[in-house]
C-alpha cells in the first residue's frame, strides 16, 4: 500500500472478520471500515486521519465559488468569514466534487459517500444548492450534468 508517498489509507470493505481487519492494517492501512457504515463515521475517520498527518504533509486546498470557500482538508464551508453548517452527507459530497472541481462526477461515485444510495445524491445536492447558490433553481456552481451526475464549477 505504501509504495509511494505518505497518503493516508482507509480501507472500505465488506469484509468484517477481525483477521481481515488485522491483515489490512498489517499491509499498511491507517484505518479500516467495514460496510455497512454511517456516512458521518466515514467523514470523521477521514478527518482524523488528516489531522494525524504532520503539518508539512497537509496542503491546504481551498476551492472558491461565489462568495463561498470550501476547505477540502477540513471539509468546512465558509461564506465570508462565517462557517456554513454542513451535514456529514453534504460535506462528503462537496468534498468529492471539490477534489474533481471542473470535472463531472457520476451519481454512482457520489453515492459512495452516502452508503451507496444513488437517490440520496439528488436530495443532498438540492440541500447543498440551497446553502451555496444565490438561486438554487438556476445553479451556477453545483451544476447537473445530464446523464452523468454533477460538477462543481469554481470561480
Amino acid at each position: 500500500l505504501r509504495a509511494e508517498g505518505r497518503v493516508p489509507v482507509l480501507l472500505l470493505t465488506a469484509m468484517a472478520d477481525p483477521e481481515d481487519r488485522v491483515n489490512g492494517l498489517e499491509q499498511g492501512a491507517d484505518d479500516y471500515l467495514s460496510k455497512p457504515f454511517e456516512p458521518r463515521e466515514l467523514v470523521l475517520r477521514v478527518r482524523n486521519l488528516l489531522q494525524r498527518r504532520p503539518a508539512t504533509d497537509v496542503v491546504s486546498k481551498d476551492i472558491r465559488f461565489g462568495g463561498c470557500r470550501f476547505d477540502v482538508v477540513r471539509g468546512e464551508l465558509y461564506r465570508g468569514g462565517d462557517v456554513v453548517h454542513l451535514t456529514a452527507a453534504e460535506a462528503g459530497l462537496l468534498s468529492m466534487l471539490a477534489q474533481k472541481a471542473g470535472r463531472p462526477v457520476s451519481r454512482e461515485e457520489l453515492s459512495m459517500s452516502l452508503s451507496g444510495n444513488v437517490r440520496n445524491v439528488d436530495v443532498q445536492m438540492t440541500r447543498l444548492r440551497r446553502k451555496i447558490e444565490r438561486d438554487p433553481r438556476f445553479p451556477r456552481y453545483l451544476q447537473t450534468v445530464r446523464g452523468t451526475g454533477y460538477i462543481l464549477k469554481p470561480d
